[in-house]
């Protein structure tokens, strides 16, 4: 009965809402910044924040599908608003760090070469942009099942943020070190479920050879 009040109350919220709210965070954030109020390192604290609610949301993406599994509470119709909002939030985590930070386009070569935490966290980025450019329903027609396939690039995306976050923190960080840990859960029970539906396809390739 709970389960069906919560998933009706999420019918209910239009998607322009959620986008509203997940959005808030990051609205706050750069109105501090602006508002001198981030601390002494304003630049550094608000890429920061940007990146790790980035993340967040990446994480929470992943955790839609064991959500409905193990819960049947159902977050599918919100998952495109997750993702996108997530490729926002990077997307100024990089512009921040680019435009105030760098201040150079060609020092953003320099430092994707130099410094393996950049590099991680651009090809994280950059896979982002498909992901992104693909998530609305024309290009779910246009692609058919291609689509599917290309959207598995958001566990390497998670993967990458993760590893990102951890090589960024200072010595041994336990909230980084959680953060990673989720997603390697959550990637761990898409591993079954993909082991399952590959072992049922064989079985059913291998009775029709035998028949």
């Amino acid at each position: 009965m709970l389960i069906q009040l919560i998933n009706t109350g999420l019918r209910k919220i239009p998607t322009w809402v959620l986008y509203l709210i997940l959005l808030i965070p990051g609205l706050l954030a750069i109105s501090a910044g602006l508002t001198d109020n981030l601390g002494p390192e304003p630049i550094n604290e608000l890429e920061e924040e940007l990146g790790e609610f980035a993340l967040k949301l990446l994480i929470l993406g992943l955790a839609v599908s064991p959500l409905l599994h193990f819960t049947r509470i159902n977050l599918v119709r919100l998952r495109r608003a997750i993702g996108v909002t997530a490729f926002a939030y990077v997307t100024a985590h990089f512009l921040v760090w680019f435009l105030l930070d760098l201040q150079g386009l060609n020092q953003i070569w320099i430092e994707i070469a130099k410094r393996p935490y950049v590099t991680i966290g651009f090809a994280g980025f950059v896979a982002m942009i498909p992901l992104a450019i693909t998530s609305n329903d024309r290009s779910v027609q246009r692609l058919g099942r291609f689509w599917r396939i290309l959207h598995r690039l958001t566990y390497l995306v998670a993967i990458l943020a993760g590893l990102h976050f951890i090589m960024l923190s200072k010595g041994f960080d336990v909230e980084a070190m959680a953060h990673m840990v989720v997603i390697l859960a959550f990637l761990s029970l898409r591993v079954s479920k993909w082991r399952r539906g590959l072992q049922s396809g064989l079985q059913g390739l291998r009775e029709k050879l035998i028949g």
